[in-house]
């Protein structure tokens, strides 16, 4: 992995910008040439859509490269980071991005929105509250300078748990709001969105270890990151464009889904952030811990809610409106984590 005390790449430092002109891009070609997403939408296979998969393989795979079991050994050595990490992602947010769903829009948004497609959004909030960041989190960690080997260890740790936990809080989270969805469907996008790339990984790891030539693992992702930015950004105009004509023509609704995801964002970062301080973890170890808790693996999440409710529903838009959501909060807390710095050991 980069070391993050090195320089910031072009990509981070204007990701915002390359993210905002990529949702600019994809809702200017999805009403410009709407024919061309719609025939997009055709190429599926057992309810997953194979370009979507193709550009999230594509966006993720380097940085499962980065991911490194063996380092799991240190888990014990600063217990206290991947503590709050742990708890925040699968004993808090899960269920506080569930509460916020039905609150929003069973309650506060209920004569705004048709109760059924209601059921869409919160189902689409419910699969970004159950998956934390596993690959821009490298980023984030790098933005506030922090400690490389223990982001690495949390989000290994990490990998391991969603394999097993997203499926299980998937039904049980998507079932308390009555909505039914099949095992079958769950466990296949786990196998494909987080099992493959992340043995892709291990293996590209294990063969650079054992290779003669003089090809580090950080050498190696740093010429295959480009391909990362592809995926993201191609994966960014594909959503949108999918979505474009409900965005010119439902803005209200991106803001209604918006707020919730907004509450989440920022309450989950202040929740491991003051946890962080007050049990006085340093400071490169306590920023990246609340900002992987903040973040979400919405790649995943957005081909989850493709599979099980479709390219144009209520779930998916919610996962592409998590997108929209993201980076900027993200590039806030960053932000607000570097100044608040000097409070932390």
């Amino acid at each position: 992995m980069t070391d993050t005390s090195a320089p910031l790449g072009f990509f981070e430092r204007y990701l915002s910008l390359w993210v905002g002109l990529s949702i600019a891009l994809g809702v200017g070609l999805g009403i410009a040439v709407p024919s061309l997403f719609q025939k997009i939408a055709t190429l599926e296979y057992a309810s997953v859509n194979l370009v979507v998969a193709v550009f999230i393989w594509v966006m993720i795979y380097p940085m499962m490269v980065n991911v490194d079991f063996a380092s799991i050994k240190d888990v014990g050595k600063k217990p206290k980071g991947l503590c709050i990490t742990l708890v925040v992602n699968w004993l808090v947010k899960p269920f506080t991005m569930a509460a916020l769903g039905v609150l929003f829009f069973k309650y506060v948004f209920a004569g705004l929105v048709a109760p059924e497609t209601a059921k869409e959004y919160i189902a689409g909030m419910i699969l970004l509250g159950i998956v934390p960041c596993t690959a821009m989190v490298f980023v984030w960690s790098q933005l506030v300078r922090g400690d490389a080997n223990y982001t690495l260890v949390q989000v290994s740790i990490n990998d391991i748990i969603m394999i097993f936990a997203f499926t299980p809080l998937a039904v049980i989270l998507l079932g308390i709001t009555d909505i039914v969805v099949p095992w079958e469907t769950l466990l296949l996008s786990v196998v494909l969105y987080v099992v493959i790339p992340l043995t892709a990984g291990y293996v590209t790891r294990r063969k650079l270890d054992s290779s003669d030539k003089q090809v580090t693992i950080g050498s190696f992702t740093e010429r295959i990151k480009p391909f990362s930015i592809i995926g993201l950004l191609a994966t960014v105009v594909l959503l949108f464009g999918f979505q474009a004509q409900t965005i010119i023509e439902k803005p209200l609704v991106i803001g209604l889904i918006a707020v919730p995801l907004l509450i989440q964002g920022y309450g989950i970062f202040i929740i491991a952030y003051v946890w962080a301080y007050l049990w006085r973890v340093p400071f490169n170890i306590a920023a990246p811990a609340a900002l992987i808790g903040t973040s979400n693996f919405f790649e995943l999440a957005v081909a989850v809610a493709i599979s099980l409710f479709g390219l144009n529903s209520g779930a998916a838009l919610a996962t592409v409106v998590g997108v929209l959501v993201e980076v900027p909060v993200m590039l806030s807390l960053v932000a607000l984590a570097n100044h608040t710095r000097k409070y932390f050991p």
